[in-house]
């Protein structure tokens, strides 16, 4: 009696298997082109938050080196012979305004060249898929 059983559940799933074979069906064209739309725009939007995060750093770094640069300016004083007569205090603000400055100076070196690959990237994406328009940014 389980035999039968068996035979019979198995017989129905082999006709079952057979018959989704013959029934296969692939998607529309227009589904395919929305999945591959929302594919490129995942990869455009990641770069576009990258570049836009990386020029806004930018900015907001070279602020802040120019203002240490016109500090480090002040506190080296105009005379000729100021750096025979400076304080120890004064010298040791003055090294800390160096490191501060070469600090920024570097990073915003490796922001210029991040921004660089960055917007090569977003170029590259826009030749490969030349169907594909971003959406219009509000910045």
């Amino acid at each position: 009696m389980f035999q039968l059983f068996l035979r019979a559940r198995t017989h129905n799933f082999l006709r079952g298997h057979n018959r989704a074979e013959q029934e296969f069906r692939a998607r529309s064209p227009e589904r395919d082109a929305e999945t591959d739309r929302s594919r490129v725009e995942a990869i455009m939007i990641a770069i576009e938050d990258a570049l836009h995060a990386a020029e806004r750093e930018q900015s907001g770094l070279n602020g802040r080196v120019e203002d240490v640069l016109a500090r480090a300016a002040v506190t080296f004083g105009n005379g000729d012979d100021e750096y025979l007569e400076r304080e120890d205090l004064d010298n040791h603000h003055q090294d800390l305004f160096d490191k501060e400055i070469l600090n920024g100076q570097r990073r915003l070196k490796e922001l210029g060249s991040s921004i660089a690959h960055f917007k090569f990237l977003k170029a590259a994406m826009l030749s490969r898929f030349p169907e594909f328009r971003p959406p219009v940014s509000t910045n």
